[in-house]
């Protein structure tokens, strides 16, 4: 028997050659039937199932067997792919299924009272089971079958199992042929396993469907998030396989994750994931389960490149904030306008569990350039309802808190809320909600206090975001930036871009000397359609705060199918090329849409203004009238 993790792990460091040589005697003595096993397991014991793709399938059928002489008997474990028929009603005075998350298969259980689930942080599960806060009789696991030196592997789940194991008051092993054998701190020594069951059962499969529309979208939003050398943590599903079709053309991805599926198999195939640029664990991917297909567990067995580690370390968030750009991709079911995310509950219902999401998005968040990402759709049940709500549901749980989150992905853009005011937040979130849930959402901002009574309606109601008009370009000095539409989230920014331009440009751009903006002409800037009011500007990528440089903007006449236009770029990237290239680029936006030219107002003495005009390439009038130049291009 176990004697806890200080006592097995002295025992293993010092024992006899003799102990270690005889462990073959020790392993026949040790083996035995599932029934024979289980029957150890007394009334009142507290059992241990093993986790997700390596629960041990023939151990549970033979517990549930035997279920007519136990009572008082109480199951832990995190979610499992495979049968759960302890939480079937007729069970009731037999079993008690604690969830440390809920799967799909002790949902109804949990929602119906029959059985309890314990919300808690991934990472501190096993400091339950090793302080004895929650005691471990039995553990029932799945390992592979010893090698020569008498060590099997715990296979594709490693997490919580192998705290329970050295917990345990006893241990049942049910040793699987078809186990995959993997690496890392992944081992238990036959004379720390009670009694073994051989058997050869498949593993259990999960197959992802394939990823939505929806899901490309979050998953190419995403994506553009991702630097090379980055480290990704990613779950399963339609949103995590989403991202990983769009890093084809990323060098140097790592992975330190709480789990992975068939995903990473292509990446790593491709030379995309290597982990050369990981900060700890280089040249390793580093996991605590897997669950997937037979190919991904072929692809993990006795693979070196993979180190599975107990939960305790893969979702410690100071071991995860050692990797640098770490980049933490974590679900939710709904985010509130202030930025409280839930993704435990639908409401009142227990749907899931807080897993490893804030251990991740706490590690990523104290990672030098990480990143820490919450991903929904927009949508529910069809598109009927937003996901992004004025308030959570009565009884939703906060598993992400405000100052926790930072970016917020839905199919419709990026909203980014750390260090943002309850405002800026209300606003960035609306901007990136279902358009047809943007007014509402609004107006109920405006009712809670949230955003000032004057916000404009309009920029939010129906307006889609042309995000394929986001382009990059270059500086006649070399660097990078951004053009890219105007969002209504730009508000702060474009008030930092007018106080950052000097006097003469200001006077310039706006007739006049200008001490400030008063907020609700900032709101005239904002009110554009994308269509018939356009704008755009131009950032440096490299700057998290999105510094805006240059706007240029046009508003339609529809009279004479002209658009009147404007641009400014601060002092700082004057005479860089910024002014001739946003000029032609919103140029070809605007012949796209049909409009026949721009026609502009110049002050007599801006020559650098009218010289841009005469550079353009298309045919230009100009008259003076009144001081001021009318200038006319045509397309």
């Amino acid at each position: 028997m176990n004697e806890g993790a200080i006592g097995t792990g002295c025992k293993e460091m010092f024992a006899s050659d003799s102990e270690m040589i005889d462990w073959q005697e020790r392993y026949k003595d040790k083996v035995t039937t599932a029934d024979k096993a289980v029957s150890v397991i007394k009334p009142g014991d507290k059992i241990f199932i093993g986790s997700g793709a390596a629960e041990p399938q023939v151990l549970v059928r033979a517990l549930v067997d035997k279920a007519s002489s136990l009572a008082d008997t109480k199951i832990f474990h995190i979610m499992t792919l495979g049968i759960a028929p302890y939480t079937e009603p007729k069970f009731t005075d037999q079993f008690r299924h604690n969830a440390f998350f809920i799967g799909a298969n002790t949902r109804q259980a949990v929602a119906e009272g029959r059985a309890d689930y314990t919300p808690i942080f991934l990472s501190e599960i096993p400091a339950l089971f090793r302080t004895g806060r929650i005691p471990i009789d039995v553990a029932l696991i799945q390992v592979t079958p010893p090698d020569k030196h008498g060590y099997c592997s715990y296979g594709v789940s490693v997490d919580i199992v192998k705290s329970a194991a050295e917990s345990a008051d006893m241990v049942i092993a049910e040793v699987n042929s078809r186990a995959p054998r993997t690496m890392g701190d992944s081992f238990i020594h036959v004379n720390d396993i009670d009694l073994m069951v051989p058997s050869d059962e498949p593993l259990l499969y999960y197959k992802a469907e394939e990823p939505s529309d929806i899901a490309y979208n979050i998953g190419k939003n995403i994506s553009k998030l991702i630097e090379d050398g980055s480290t990704l943590q990613m779950g399963i599903g339609g949103i995590p396989d989403a991202v990983l079709k769009y890093l084809a053309n990323r060098k140097d991805l790592g992975i330190h994750t709480e789990m992975f599926s068939d995903g990473i198999i292509e990446l790593v195939e491709k030379g995309v994931i290597t982990n050369r640029k990981k900060t700890i664990h280089k040249d390793k991917i580093i996991a605590s389960f897997c669950m997937g297909s037979q190919r991904l567990y072929d692809f993990v067995d006795n693979n070196p490149l993979i180190e599975f580690h107990p939960t305790e370390y893969v979702n410690d968030p100071f071991v995860i904030a050692q990797n640098e750009k770490m980049v933490a991709i974590n679900a939710a079911i709904e985010v509130d306008l202030t930025g409280q995310v839930c993704s435990d509950s639908l409401g009142e219902l227990f749907y899931s569990g807080i897993g490893g999401q804030v251990d991740f998005i706490r590690g990523a968040a104290r990672s030098k350039g990480g990143k820490p990402i919450i991903a929904l759709p927009s949508t529910a049940r069809n598109g009927t309802v937003s996901r992004i709500v004025p308030t959570l549901k009565p009884g939703a749980g906060v598993v992400t808190s405000r100052g926790d989150v930072h970016y917020v992905v839905t199919e419709w853009g990026v909203a980014y809320l750390h260090g943002k005011s309850i405002r800026e937040r209300a606003l960035a979130l609306i901007s990136i909600a279902h358009p047809r849930f943007r007014a509402e959402l609004l107006r109920a901002a405006k009712q809670r206090g949230l955003v000032l009574p004057e916000e404009e309606e309009r920029p939010f109601s129906g307006v889609i975001y042309p995000e394929e008009l986001e382009t990059e370009m270059k500086l006649t000095d070399g660097r990078r930036i951004v053009i890219r539409p105007l969002k209504p989230t730009d508000e702060e920014a474009w008030i930092d871009f007018f106080h950052s331009l000097s006097p003469q440009s200001i006077y310039h751009r706006f007739f006049g000397i200008l001490k400030g903006v008063p907020y609700r002409e900032v709101q005239k800037y904002m009110d554009i359609d994308y269509n018939e009011r356009m704008a755009l500007v131009a950032v440096l990528p490299e700057e998290a705060l999105d510094r805006i440089i240059a706007v240029a903007r046009y508003e339609l006449d529809n009279r004479t199918n002209f658009a009147e236009f404007a641009i400014v770029v601060t002092d700082e990237f004057q005479e860089k090329g910024i002014g001739k290239q946003m000029l032609q680029y919103l140029a070809k936006i605007a012949r796209s849409k049909g409009i026949k030219g721009f026609t502009a107002e110049v002050m007599a003495d801006n020559e650098r203004m009218m010289n841009l005009f005469r550079d353009s390439g298309y045919r230009m009038e100009a008259k003076m009238e009144s001081g001021t130049w009318l200038v006319k291009l045509y397309f």
